[in-house]
């Protein structure tokens, strides 16, 4: 377990509250100025990928995505995003596992752009 990590239990009393929570994993809802409607599912024990959680971790994590959507589809939104960044290279930026729940909206400039929208880019292309 990773002390000075942001999302594992002990450490999170300063931080923004948990909007729902089961018995391995917990909802936050997102500050992001930008993904105003948005959130992160994240599990209580500190593992790094999806590939390391147990069985009850990823059937409470589908609970929680459920009750997420209630409590996100109150801003209306017109879609949603749903994915795990994981590895340096696959964007995650903190070792500690979360599910990204983003409600989308007709009106954003990225709108009708899936997740994998600028991985599709020519100039992602490898040599």
């Amino acid at each position: 377990m990773a002390l000075a990590c942001p999302f594992c239990r002990e450490n999170r009393a300063k931080e923004e509250p948990i909007v729902l929570a089961n018995g391995s994993c917990y909802f936050l809802n997102s500050a992001d100025p930008v993904l105003r409607c948005s959130g992160m599912i994240i599990p209580f024990r500190h593992v790094t990928t999806p590939f390391e959680l147990t069985v009850e971790e990823w059937s409470d994590t589908f609970d929680l995505l459920a009750g997420a959507k209630v409590y996100l589809d109150k801003a209306k939104p017109h879609g949603y995003n749903i994915g795990w960044n994981v590895g340096e290279m696959g964007g995650q930026t903190v070792q500690h596992v979360r599910l990204h729940i983003i409600g989308r909206f007709a009106d954003e400039p990225l709108a009708g752009h899936g997740i994998r929208h600028h991985l599709k880019q020519a100039s992602n292309r490898r040599p």
